[in-house]
């Protein structure tokens, strides 16, 4: 697969430790969050929470992967500094500059990027030593 070139200006966070762009970061919804077009009732992502199952039974990814949760709601903003508006979509998988990325993964101006859940799945199991979903 070709990768995906998305024109988005580069972004630093002032913030921004220089070990935190070294790590892998996935970004997740909330666990459980409202939707104001759908009242009266709690809500939680069935893509992320896959995610979030993996990281509870193999609690050691959490020393080597950056987990960032963020509201339901649009606009995601930190998501849209680091991939653009047409990317704001989660969960999200944002590599590292301490590792190459796949073949497959998209590009916004200098970061490299997976957004199905699968496959983020798959890239888990292996960089980091864990069982491989069936």
């Amino acid at each position: 697969m070709s990768k995906q070139h998305l024109d988005v200006p580069k972004i630093v966070r002032q913030n921004e430790s220089s070990s935190d762009v070294h790590k892998d970061r996935i970004f997740l919804l909330d666990r459980e969050f409202d939707d104001p077009k759908l009242p009266s009732k709690r809500y939680f992502c069935p893509y992320s929470n896959q995610i979030e199952g993996v990281l509870a039974s193999f609690p050691h990814l959490q020393s080597r992967i950056e987990v960032v949760r963020l509201p339901f709601r649009r606009p995601r903003q930190t998501v849209i500094d680091l991939l653009g508006e047409d990317n704001q979509g989660l969960p999200v998988l944002i590599f590292g500059n301490s590792t190459l990325p796949p073949d497959d993964a998209k590009v916004a101006g200098n970061q490299h990027f997976i957004a199905d859940t699968r496959r983020i799945l798959e890239l888990l199991a292996e960089r980091h030593d864990i069982p491989w979903p069936h």
